[in-house]
C-alpha cells in the first residue's frame, strides 16, 4: 500500500436525499471519505443505484452545529401566541350550517 494513503485521515459524511423538488430532505446514511468528492461518489455509487432521487447532500459531520441541551428549552412555544394556532377552525362548517338555518328560519318566519 501506498505511505500516501496511508497517512490520509477519513472523516464522517451524513448523506441526505430529496426524492422529488418538493419533498424535503431526508437522512440515508453515513459513510467514511477522505474528502467532499469521494464522499459524494461513494453517495452516488450507494444510493442511486437503490432509489431514484433529484438531489443529494454530502456533508461533513463536523460541519453540523447541533442544538447544546442547555439551549433546547429555548425552543418551547411561547404561551401567549395561541391566537396563532388554527385549532378554532375545525368546527367552522357546522358553524355555518347553524347560522344559515337560522338566517332561513328567520326568512321563513316574516
Amino acid at each position: 500500500m501506498d505511505q500516501q494513503n496511508d497517512n490520509q485521515t477519513f472523516a464522517v459524511f451524513e448523506v441526505f436525499s430529496q426524492k422529488t423538488p418538493t419533498s424535503s430532505f431526508t437522512h440515508q446514511f453515513s459513510l467514511l471519505a477522505p474528502n467532499h468528492e469521494i464522499a459524494m461518489t461513494m453517495a452516488r455509487e450507494n444510493f442511486l443505484r437503490r432509489e431514484a432521487c433529484v438531489n443529494i447532500w454530502v456533508v461533513k459531520r463536523d460541519d453540523i452545529y447541533v442544538l447544546p441541551p442547555e439551549e433546547r428549552p429555548y425552543l418551547e412555544r411561547l404561551d401567549n401566541k395561541s391566537y396563532r394556532e388554527t385549532k378554532g377552525y375545525g368546527d367552522v362548517p357546522s358553524k355555518w350550517r347553524h347560522h344559515k338555518e337560522q338566517y332561513e328560519k328567520n326568512l321563513s318566519a316574516k
